[in-house]
């Protein structure tokens, strides 16, 4: 207890520098504004940020970036009730009854619990994360190189299972992912792999390339053949601050949406995307009156709400204390801190622990500040909403190609990165879900590198990964959840929940 005191106390003199607030609040402004403007998600805008960041500080870096990703959870909300529009995948759900209440003239409250459930959610979450990141990176160090390696295979089944739509199509893309991460030269033996003799690859892809490729400019594709139709409302927002028999009706949606939203948050996979989901069905099913909803029910607002925020910053335990992203956006993370030379996993925290405790503390100011950038700016949000999309999209391709151009000033790199554009839109149009390949790709050379280490202190032996019995626990894990995926009963259940 007074070592997690010590610890967030080094936390709040990191991330209360002058600079480390400015980041942060930079951060929750652009990320809110990606929430806000559909189309541009917070995937994408973190991939066009990464080459930004080489001229930061590690910790300032992954601040902003980390502020992008549960800033766009309150600008999210922000389309759904005004426009009826998801501005992020996670406000979905927002858009049943958030809409339908502005609609009525209660915008205002709307926007108002949506921007408390999530400072709430918020908090709650980084205090969970303060709480399980010493134990669960002490846990870490007991870890070898087959333990690694087990937990990474574990971890994309788990993402194999919780992707939309078909498993073998989430299995298909995990492999491609990891196919590609091993293009390139081995560093062992010296040998290219599947270069095909092209030299722009002996150094293999490079991993903005390809999330700026099949998330940036795919969304831009994806996008522009849509036909715009945004029904913002036109009556008044009306007052922020809900009354008290709003506040009692949200109370307990909100302590729900907190803790199925931090649970899920954690799964490798869709977890943090599956939470609003799962909270808005639960709050459906124990309601005492469920026709309310989908006509404008507050707790249909409240629980999401809170479940998309508390997912978010929860993603970032398994990042933090064991190295592995648990969704797309923490993979891009991980890139971040690969770019700056910082080996993701438990020795963060013993070699890092400014970055570890600073970015927990930012959290909390990051929530304080969004609720402070979100209710009051509320007018300026909706003039935003008015922006066409044909106007912003040659602005978001001009940042993509300048920002991918800088990483290693080649030209190839936008030939590449508009290559991977092209597929990532194939895949979309296919009903191939890109977030597992990236997972894929990021965890690759790892895995790679851990099997290698695992089989040389084995002299060989693939019997290491089962006789260790962490190793083989979490194999057994992994091997349980797909077979239980597989079965047509749950197989079934889960396309239900999914198509839902």
């Amino acid at each position: 207890m007074f070592e997690t005191i010590a610890h967030l106390s080094l936390g709040f003199g990191v991330a209360l520098s002058l600079q480390n607030i400015a980041l942060c609040f930079v951060g929750c402004l652009v990320g809110t504004l990606i929430g806000v403007l559909p189309g541009v998600g917070p995937i994408a805008t973190i991939s066009i940020l990464l080459p930004i960041t080489f001229g930061l500080d590690p910790t300032g870096a992954l601040i902003m970036l980390a502020g992008i990703y549960y800033g766009a959870q309150y600008g999210g909300s922000t389309t759904a009730i005004l426009v009826n529009i998801p501005g992020e995948a996670t406000a979905v759900v927002t858009t049943l009854d958030g809409h339908q209440m502005a609609k009525q003239g209660r915008a205002g409250i709307a926007l108002g619990i949506a921007a408390i459930g999530s400072f709430v959610a918020g908090c709650v979450a980084t205090v969970i994360i303060a709480a399980l990141g010493a134990p669960l990176t002490k846990l870490a160090l007991l870890f070898g190189p087959a333990e690694y390696f087990s937990l990474m295979v574990m971890g994309l089944c788990f993402a194999v299972v919780l992707a939309r739509g078909s498993i073998l199509k989430a299995f298909c893309m995990i492999m491609l992912g990891l196919l590609l991460s091993t293009v390139g030269t081995d560093l062992e033996t010296g040998q290219e792999r599947m270069t095909f003799g092209f030299p722009p690859l002996a150094d293999g892809i490079d991993f903005s390339v390809l999330a700026m490729g099949v998330f940036g400019f795919a969304e831009v594709l994806r996008n522009l053949e849509n036909p715009e139709a945004r029904d913002v409302v036109k009556a008044k927002i009306g007052r922020l601050l809900p009354a008290w028999s709003d506040i009692k009706q949200s109370i307990m949606p909100v302590v729900r949406g907190t803790a199925i939203g931090g649970t899920l948050g954690i799964l490798p996979g869709n977890g943090a995307v599956l939470g609003p989901f799962a909270s808005y069905t639960i709050e459906k099913k124990i309601a005492k009156d469920p026709s309310r909803f989908g006509k404008g029910a507050i707790e249909g607002v409240a629980g999401p709400e809170s479940a998309n925020n508390a997912g978010a910053q929860t993603a970032f335990i398994p990042l933090l204390t064991l190295g592995i992203p648990p969704n797309a956006v923490m993979a891009l993370m991980v890139g971040a801190m690969t770019i700056h030379g910082i080996i993701p996993g438990p020795q963060v925290m013993t070699k890092n622990p400014e970055l570890f405790w600073g970015m927990i503390a930012s959290m909390w100011i990051g929530n304080l500040m969004l609720l402070v950038i979100n209710l009051p700016l509320v007018g300026v949000w909706v003039r935003l909403l008015q922006v066409p999309y044909r106007l912003m999209f040659p602005a978001i391709l001009i940042f993509c190609c300048i920002g991918i151009y800088s990483v290693n000033n080649q030209p190839m790199d936008v030939a590449f990165t508009a290559m991977f554009g092209l597929f990532g839109y194939l895949l979309i149009k296919l009903g191939f879900e890109p977030a597992p390949l990236l997972l894929g790709f990021v965890l690759g050379k790892l895995m790679e590198e851990k099997l290698r280490q695992a089989l040389i202190i084995s002299r060989g032996s693939f019997m290491t990964f089962f006789e260790r019995p962490i190793s083989a626990a979490l194999l057994a894990v992994a091997v349980i959840v797909l077979v239980i995926a597989l079965l047509p009963s749950i197989a079934k259940k889960r396309d239900e929940v999914f198509t839902e």
